[in-house]
């Protein structure tokens, strides 16, 4: 969604300066601290507000994914209606922990992942969760569903389900080993290479691909 160690912009852009980055991701980490406010009581008032705030920040910002002209003919992000049944209460298991995937990218050489654990989803599969190992560090979670790159369907690299980094994070529930994430597929966003070339972003590799469908979250506008 954002330029940041995850999803970088490359220097040909020439619009966008420090400071705009750094109002983006500031605006992105309100956007996600009122969604878990707002969630605590209605996710479906938390996804209405992170469409709507979204859609704003695409239009208007200087540091959007889109450029001038993009924007002159943008009416919104792809997104489906909010579904209940696709927010989950997942516990990160210990399995595939330890396992390095360093991703090449054009802007930032190569960016270091270790996988920290597996989140076993009913009905949907498996997804490994890393931790960036540099510079803003955090949790990073890529997926890619069988709806990518079909026609009316999501993105066909995949999307972001968690990045902390930039606040993209909906809060645990419970301690311990009683500890469990909040993964809502409603909120899967895509990452900004799919509306710009100018943009490097660490995609979904085989250990976060899921071979059924998820219809909901931000959809592709190609």
């Amino acid at each position: 969604m954002a330029p940041d160690q995850n999803d970088e912009p490359e220097d040909n852009i020439p619009t966008m300066s420090a400071v705009d980055i750094a109002d983006w991701r500031l605006r992105t980490f309100a956007l996600y601290d009122k969604v878990r406010q707002l969630a605590a009581t209605n996710p479906f008032d938390a996804h209405v507000f992170w469409r709507q705030e979204r859609d704003l920040m695409f239009a208007t910002h200087p540091a959007s994914a889109l450029t001038a002209d993009m924007k002159a003919s943008f009416s919104g992000l792809r997104t489906a209606d909010y579904d209940p049944s696709y927010r989950l209460y997942v516990a990160l298991s210990p399995e595939g922990a330890g396992q390095e995937m360093n991703v090449e990218t054009g802007t930032d050489g190569v960016v270091p992942f270790t996988r920290i654990g597996t989140f076993e989803l009913p009905g949907l599969g498996s997804l490994a969760a890393w931790r960036l190992r540099s510079y803003g560090g955090g949790i990073f979670v890529p997926f890619r569903d069988a709806t990518a790159g079909k026609d009316g369907g999501s993105y066909g690299a995949g999307r972001y389900l968690l990045d902390t980094v930039k606040g993209s994070f909906h809060g645990t529930r419970g301690t311990g080993n009683e500890q469990e994430f909040v993964l809502d597929f409603n909120f899967a966003y895509n990452p900004s290479c799919a509306y710009n070339e100018a943009w490097a972003c660490p995609l979904a590799g085989p250990a976060n691909r899921l071979a059924v469908e998820v219809p909901v979250g931000e959809l592709y506008l190609g």
